[in-house]
């Protein structure tokens, strides 16, 4: 079983675009959606949820008002501030410290498990995906993402599919640590702008401290070629290979907004350039089989 991770470092690069083509393009595989901030793989993909999970993490006090003596000594310490006038928590200002619970002299503020939000296994036409949805204003997302890998992991196992193909987070955070965990490749999509350049090298560094190989995809390429032959030779001089190239197409935007991957929706330069990457990523996780048979 292998693990592709599909990042970016930022928004907006074409990684969700990107995950839905090879999804498109793979078989015996699983599908798993690590952007539980935002998630959006499921508007190209079109789950059907099969189970669903509620997902707790963390502790939010709760005060019973009629034990509560209104003295006062839990408003006062709390340095958060999440008591309000009236002697109730608010649940957003409220960092499940439980001092309030601990010096309450009647017992009546009390820590209760924190319901951060769900998450889904789903059948798509694509093959099994796994996906979350993350409440507003809710944390944990990092020990969500890593949750919902674990649950991809084990229903790879079980039904013995070949590849578990990741729509990682965003950022360079916790959720994207959670989501390079254990991969066997990291496909950085990037951008030829400045913000597009700075964001990659950035993931990227986060991906070779955990020592996972990575590849660099540049979409858009055509819209700034000086850019695109800047990222070329920098990665080169770093001795890291760059995997391909995605011109500029009007159709990728028409593609989201139908709700069909790329290379479901057109035949032309974009769609062949993501055929050409996915194909390029299966020889290579060949040869590093190959490589590490040899070696051992």
């Amino acid at each position: 079983m292998k693990t592709i991770v599909i990042i970016s470092g930022k928004g907006g690069t074409g990684k969700t675009v990107t995950c839905a083509s090879f999804a498109a393009l793979a078989r015996n595989h699983i599908l798993v959606d690590c952007d539980v901030d935002a998630a959006d793989l499921h508007l190209l993909l079109h789950p059907q949820v099969r189970e669903k999970h509620i997902f707790q993490k963390g502790q939010t006090a709760r005060i019973d008002a009629a034990r509560c003596l209104q003295c006062g000594q839990c408003r006062g310490r709390c340095r958060f501030q999440a008591i309000r006038a009236d002697f109730q928590v608010d649940a957003l200002a409220c960092e499940g410290c439980g001092l309030c619970a601990r010096i309450c002299p009647t017992g009546a503020a009390v820590m209760e498990d924190n319901t951060c939000g769900q998450w889904y296994l789903s059948e798509t036409r694509y093959g099994p995906m796994v996906h979350a949805d993350l409440y507003p204003g809710e944390e944990n997302s990092g020990k969500l993402v890593a949750k919902i890998r674990e649950a991809a992991a084990e229903e790879a196992q079980k039904r013995g599919l070949e590849y578990v193909i990741v729509d990682g987070s965003p950022g360079i955070g916790c959720p994207v640590i959670a989501s390079l965990s254990g991969a066997d490749l990291a496909v950085i999509v990037t951008e030829p702008t400045l913000s597009g350049i700075h964001d990659m090298e950035r993931v990227m560094t986060v991906a070779q401290h955990f020592r996972i190989p990575t590849r660099v995809v540049i979409n858009k390429y055509d819209l700034n070629e000086v850019n695109t032959l800047k990222i070329e030779d920098d990665q080169r001089s770093k001795g890291n290979e760059i995997l391909g190239r995605i011109p500029f197409s009007k159709t990728v935007p028409e593609s989201v907004v139908r709700g069909v991957p790329l290379v479901e929706y057109a035949q032309n330069d974009a769609a062949r350039a993501m055929r050409n990457l996915w194909q390029a990523i299966q020889v290579y996780l060949v040869e590093e089989s190959v490589a590490k048979k040899d070696a051992s």
